[in-house]
């Protein structure tokens, strides 16, 4: 069990499924003065337990957890932790996570290559309710009109993740178990990348996704 946040502090619940980029985090961000991360947690439903558990001031969310998206879990955790801001720390750089993240009720993108810079500076603006985006997504997203930012032909976040388990040779039953999602709604999303992208076969949908770089 934790030991009780200090008075004052800002307290972070961690959420990344890497137990060492946790603890490498958790010292990052432990040596500034007037932060205490509380909690940690490898998955979507373990972070939601957390949040509940810790009421923290800042939640930093991995994109890119095993099972239920986290992109999808942001607006859920904003409606039942609104006091809790959220932070995301992803490898994601593609503006579109970006924009669907801040639309979701994340009030910070930090990206995992700039952690050691940017991250400390995220987390107090999330405290404080304003808003951190790293600098270069940022200008990517002032830049181009909304429809260039999107991902290839248009597709959902939910259809680049269902995209790269079937071009990583999931079969839709192991993609519904590993997303949480039925059967049939993962043959539907699946039925939904074919018509987008144009490619109906498991080779040319792996070929598609080492050409848009999705894996």
């Amino acid at each position: 069990m934790e030991e009780v946040a200090r008075h004052g502090s800002i307290t972070i619940v961690l959420a990344d499924d890497h137990q060492v980029v946790r603890a490498g985090l958790r010292m990052l961000l432990q040596a500034e003065e007037g932060f205490e991360v509380v909690a940690e947690a490898g998955d979507v439903p373990t972070t939601e337990r957390r949040v509940a558990a810790y009421h923290p001031r800042v939640l930093i969310l991995d994109l890119n957890m095993p099972g239920e998206s986290s992109l999808a879990a942001i607006p859920r955790l904003r409606d039942s932790a609104p006091d809790t801001q959220i932070v995301v720390l992803t490898m994601q750089n593609d503006p579109a996570f970006a924009r669907e993240a801040l639309r979701g009720g994340a009030i910070g993108y930090v990206l995992k290559e700039a952690a050691d810079s940017e991250l400390v500076q995220a987390v107090r603006l999330a405290a404080e309710g304003r808003t951190y985006l790293n600098p270069e997504l940022g200008a990517r997203l002032a830049a181009e009109p909304e429809a260039a930012n999107g991902p290839p032909d248009d597709l959902s976040a939910r259809e680049i993740e269902v995209l790269r388990l079937i071009a990583l040779g999931h079969t839709n039953t192991e993609i519904a178990a590993s997303l949480y999602l039925s059967v049939r709604t993962v043959e539907s999303h699946r039925a939904h990348i074919q018509q987008k992208t144009g490619r109906t076969t498991r080779a040319a949908l792996v070929a598609y996704a080492r050409e848009h770089e999705l894996l």
